[in-house]
């Protein structure tokens, strides 16, 4: 099966189909956080210290830096926002934006090789970004949509996959380096979005053999109690083969769906982080006084 690899200046982590899943924490992101855009703004990072700090604690593995601020400097804000993640953790970045010179001043300011968020299928989109990812010697977020928009049939969706794959091909870009997005819509309006997102996660590692990621967020759009959503559809999808998500590691209950679709799917050996994760202090005191007991009895 194929391996993405991704790095900072000291830690390397590996996205894979026979790998523990990976968790791409979502945090530094302004959409949405008028706050975070405005301090951002004002050259204020210390929330997005604190959300790399907690996103890490929680067990994110990457994390996506977005700056996508309207009518801000984005390019160096983003730049800026590397610097400053960088500087307090160690974890691999994806470094997240819709505009081309954001995406080149992320990189400049990068140490490692980053994950770029994202191209999609339109040519200039392609022309524009893949050229980017191989002079930097990036991985590459694939989204699955082109200049038709995003099309409901999973296997319209597929073929677009298949042509950025081929794409990046043409620039050197190798397949494990493309991890495709197959676009999670809010199931409150759509009541398909979660069986085509299956649909195409098992067609793109059965067939292309890459890897996979999502805002997997994005499925309880709208809806009351979205972490019990989020965490059921992220069990169903890394059953039918996702290999990472952009998702939100400070909830609870997405954090155990993951452990345990990792146990499922063979990918905690031996069940050894979940046995970490819950056993309780007592279980633990007790298995260190049956060890002391044995040792004596040796």
């Amino acid at each position: 099966m194929t391996d993405t690899l991704l790095s900072s200046a000291t830690r390397e982590v590996t996205i894979g189909h026979d790998r523990p899943f990976v968790v791409i924490g979502e945090r530094i992101n302004p959409t949405g956080r008028k706050a975070l855009a405005a301090e951002m703004v004002a050259g204020d990072y210390d929330r997005v210290v604190a959300d790399a700090l907690a996103q890490v604690e929680a067990g994110a593995t990457v994390l996506d830096v977005n700056a996508g601020i309207p009518l801000a400097d984005e390019p160096a804000i983003l730049a800026e926002a590397v610097r400053r993640v960088q500087a307090v953790v160690d974890v691999p970045l994806s470094i997240d934006s819709s505009v081309v010179a954001a995406l080149e001043s992320g990189l400049a300011a990068y140490d490692g090789k980053a994950l770029v968020n994202s191209v999609t299928g339109e040519e200039d989109r392609l022309e524009s970004v893949l050229p980017l990812v191989a002079r930097h010697g990036a991985a590459v977020v694939a989204i699955t949509n082109d200049e038709n928009g995003i099309d409901e049939d999973p296997d319209v969706r597929f073929e677009v996959a298949r042509r950025i794959v081929q794409r990046a091909a043409d620039h050197g870009i190798a397949a494990a380096d493309v991890v495709v997005d197959p676009l999670v819509m809010p199931i409150g309006a759509v009541a398909t979005a979660g069986r085509q997102v299956v649909t195409l996660v098992r067609r793109l590692r059965d067939e292309l053999g890459v890897n996979t990621t999502c805002g997997a967020s994005n499925i309880a759009f709208g809806l009351p109690h979205r972490p019990g959503i989020n965490a059921a559809f992220l069990a169903m999808s890394i059953g039918a083969g996702l290999s990472s998500a952009i998702t939100n590691p400070l909830e609870a209950q997405v954090r155990e769906a993951v452990m345990a679709a990792d146990v499922l799917t063979g990918n905690d050996a031996h069940c050894a982080r979940w046995i970490a994760q819950h056993r309780s202090p007592e279980d633990a005191a007790v298995r260190r006084g049956g060890r002391r007991r044995a040792a004596r009895a040796g």
